[in-house]
């Protein structure tokens, strides 16, 4: 099935693949100079970001000689010209007033003939629209320009912020309400996509980054949140680069796993067997409560009350306001009673030491992923230099502006590789993201640089050209303990896990620069690490970046078999579960190196924000995951 849209022949602009639409990037950052468009036919897509509308002079009636009966009504056909019903309907004022005379008559009182001719239809008054419209491919917007009486717009259509529209017209010189260097002035309206302006939580003024969070479905379309995306985007396809510019193999580790490669740390665990527990029959006369999620209902009421603020900040109609007031006071008497019968309940939570998986989906326990590091070592032990991207869980409840439930991560491993290797490999692919973030993201890095944080771009080609320090865990220590002019929360002591506040002094004050901090005390880092000769410490690093901290996290992996087995013992962790990790130490065992670098932590770096929620397209937190 062929394209509906019109296509637009002889035009200098490749439109978007898979539609006749021109990207707005390609219009208004043309390597060519905008100018060099004038003239130029195209069609372009997006929503409104804001619209005016100005009212035109009537022009006066028109004074022709009466039309001969064969020209009364003119055929539209007869040129080649497309004729709007607006043309259509002046053209015929002539032919009307003719009929007026004739029926009235020079004698006829001037009462009738005021009658006749309030009969005459009247085009409605001519506007101009003038409207800023964005399709996401770039931080600029494109001035569009509406004749109503060249191109109608339906009587009360305003077309406000929201509104999506796709139009063919002419780009040209910007008339005297345009700061742009060029606009489009619209021949034919091919789509409008209506918006309730009351709903829309964009018609407002500027909302800032932590109310946007509650719209994740919407906020891509803002300025600000729409350059975040673009950037990790492009940070996305820098990773892959990175990686396969230098050999490295991608491949898909698992989200769901019996292991767990941390050892300690909190984790999601995968089941059916609530599901199965809770099938059974409701009781005839059941209330609204029963079947109810309580935290559906605590969504429910966050979002109600949420429109009720917005209702109340807004022009809309007491009705509305009224309305959604008892509509909220509804919901609150529905969570009520949910509380009221989930405290006569008894407990009945699956508890895995109570209940046997045996009867689960997998017959097994099993968890969303913490990490892909030992699925990736088993790729490693075979092709060499492996990668891979995706998503990692935890369950913290924290809250953080650094850590969400759900963050992604580059993982990579290296067969043949020992600490050093890693943390050069860290250096290479942290500096590498800096400088193509620079190259290749200039007008959203202008955005971010006038709108969020002026020092960012400074930052990152200072951190892509500098040389890095790298410091033992136990030199960190002492430089700490050193410290006069500032007091820790957390008191310092070897042996214990540097905090986010130990961190941030040591990158922000001291080192002024991403440091890299290796030989961890074996008891902070998980029991795949490679035990020191000193048997108190491990092989593994972190790069701590100021602004942010942690960014990489890497180590040398245990290669001998009796030392991991150990450490397995050491923590307590079931043999059975690691019997294929242990596997790798005894077919083939090969010294090898990894590392872990927070993915959405570097967005957050690129973007000088600082709260991670803002750069994550759909985040999950404890307690609430909207979409």
């Amino acid at each position: 099935m062929e394209s509906q849209e019109p296509q637009v022949k002889n035009s200098p602009l490749m439109p978007s693949m898979y539609t006749n639409r021109v990207a707005l990037k390609t219009i208004l950052e043309s390597g060519d100079g905008e100018t060099g468009l004038i003239g130029t036919t195209v069609v372009v897509g997006g929503w409104v970001k804001s619209s005016k509308e100005v009212k035109k002079e009537p022009l006066p009636p028109p004074q022709s000689p009466p039309p001969a009966a064969a020209d009364a009504f003119p055929a539209a056909s007869h040129g080649t010209k497309d004729v709007n019903c607006v043309e259509i309907l002046q053209s015929r004022i002539p032919f009307f007033r003719t009929i007026i005379r004739v029926l009235g008559g020079s004698a006829s009182s001037p009462a009738v003939r005021q009658k006749l001719e309030s009969l005459i239809p009247k085009p409605p008054p001519p506007s101009i629209f003038f409207l800023d419209i964005n399709d996401g491919s770039c931080v600029s917007s494109l001035r569009v320009v509406i004749d109503s009486a060249i191109v109608p717009v339906s009587a009360g259509q305003i077309l406000p912020t929201g509104t999506c529209i796709l139009a063919q017209g002419v780009l040209g010189n910007p008339s005297a309400l345009g700061k742009q260097t060029i606009e489009l002035t619209v021949e034919k309206i091919l789509h409008v996509g209506t918006v309730e302006q009351d709903k829309y939580p964009l018609s407002r003024k500027r909302l800032p980054l932590d109310s946007l969070r509650d719209y994740p479905h919407i906020r891509p379309r803002t300025t600000t949140v729409a350059s975040i995306a673009r950037i990790r985007s492009t940070l996305d396809f820098a990773s892959h680069t990175f990686f396969q510019n230098r050999g490295f193999l991608h491949v898909q580790v698992p989200i769901m796993t019996t292991t767990d490669p941390e050892g300690f740390s909190e984790k999601f665990q995968v089941t059916t067997l609530l599901g199965e527990t809770s099938k059974k029959e409701s009781p005839v006369g059941v209330s609204d409560a029963d079947g109810v999620n309580p935290e559906t209902v605590k969504a429910a009421i966050q979002e109600k009350s949420s429109l009720v603020e917005q209702l109340k900040r807004s022009d809309s109609n007491r009705e509305a306001l009224a309305a959604a007031v008892q509509d909220l006071k509804k919901t609150n008497e529905l969570a009520q009673q949910i509380e009221t019968r989930e405290k006569s309940k008894p407990v009945t939570a699956v508890k895995p030491d109570l209940v046997s998986f045996n009867a689960d989906f997998f017959g097994r326990q099993i968890y969303l992923t913490v990490s892909g590091r030992l699925h990736l070592e088993s790729y490693a032990c075979a092709l060499g230099h492996v990668y891979s991207f995706g998503p990692r869980f935890r369950a913290d409840k924290t809250v953080s502006a650094k850590h969400v439930a759900e963050m992604w991560t580059v993982e990579a491993e290296m067969a043949f590789a020992q600490l050093e290797d890693a943390m050069k490999c860290a250096e290479d692919c942290f500096k590498f993201l800096c400088r193509w973030i620079l190259d290749n993201c200039s007008e959203d890095m202008k955005f971010v640089l006038k709108r969020i944080d002026k020092t960012v771009a400074h930052r990152l080609e200072y951190m892509a050209s500098s040389s890095y320090d790298r410091i033992s865990y136990r030199e960190a220590v002492e430089i700490l303990r050193k410290v006069t002019d500032k007091a820790f929360e957390t008191q310092l002591q070897w042996g214990v896990p540097l905090t986010d506040e130990h961190l941030s002094y040591l990158a922000d004050d001291h080192y002024r620069r991403p440091v890299i901090i290796y030989d961890y005390p074996k008891a902070v880092k998980p029991f795949y690490v490679r035990l020191n000769d000193d048997g108190k410490t491990v092989a593994a690093f972190e790069m701590v970046v100021p602004k942010i901290g942690t960014v990489i996290i890497g180590s040398q992996n245990e290669e001998r078999f009796d030392m991991l087995n150990a450490r397995i013992k050491e923590f307590d962790l079931s043999k059975d579960q690691y019997e294929w990790y242990l596997d790798l130490r005894r077919h083939g065992t090969v010294k090898h190196s990894g590392l872990s670098l927070g993915f959405d932590l570097m967005v957050l770096l690129a973007t000088g924000l600082t709260d991670v929620r803002d750069v994550i397209p759909f985040t999950r937190t404890h307690g609430k995951a909207n979409n």
